[in-house]
C-alpha cells in the first residue's frame, strides 16, 4: 500500500532546525514495516539526518556551509532574489530534497542521535511544502 500526504511547514529563520517531532505529528499511522521518503518541494532549502540532541551541530553547519559557498561572490549572475538566493540553491543542492527512512514496528527507524533537519537557507524562506510517501 502507498500512501501520501503534504504537510506545510511554517517559516523558519535562517539555519538548521529539527523537524522530526514536526513531521511525525502530522503522519497518520504508520505500518508495521516500510518507508518513508520525504521531498522538500523547494529549491533554496534542504532536508537531512542529523545529529538531534547537541545545538552546536546547528551553528557549526550554518557556519561551514556559509564558508563554502559565501553570499556576494561577485562570480554568481542569479542575483536578482537577493545575496542568498544563489548561495540557497547551491546548498540546497549539496545536502539534497529528499530523505528516505525505514519504518520498523509503526515507528521511524532512526539512529538514537538523529533527527530529521530542514536546512533553511533564505533569509525569509517562508513555509515549506513535504511530500510525504509512506509505502508498506
Amino acid at each position: 500500500m502507498i500512501q501520501q500526504l503534504y504537510i506545510t511547514l511554517p517559516p523558519f529563520k535562517r539555519g538548521y532546525h529539527l523537524i522530526t517531532d514536526l513531521i511525525e505529528r502530522q503522519l497518520p499511522p504508520l505500518p508495521d514495516i516500510g518507508l518513508i521518503n520525504i521531498l522538500i518541494q523547494h529549491t533554496s532549502a534542504a532536508i537531512s539526518l542529523n545529529e538531534n540532541a547537541d545545538p552546536s551541530v546547528r551553528y557549526d553547519f550554518e557556519t561551514f556551509m556559509n564558508k563554502l559557498i559565501p553570499e556576494n561572490d561577485p562570480s554568481f549572475s542569479h542575483v536578482l532574489e537577493g545575496s542568498d538566493d544563489m548561495p540557497a540553491h547551491l546548498k540546497s543542492s549539496l545536502i539534497g530534497a529528499t530523505l528516505t527512512i525505514p519504518i520498523t514496528n509503526h515507528r521511524l527507524n532512526l539512529g538514537t542521535w538523529q533527527g530529521i533537519y530542514l536546512c533553511e537557507f533564505r533569509n525569509f524562506g517562508g513555509r515549506r511544502r513535504l511530500v510525504v510517501t509512506i509505502m508498506s
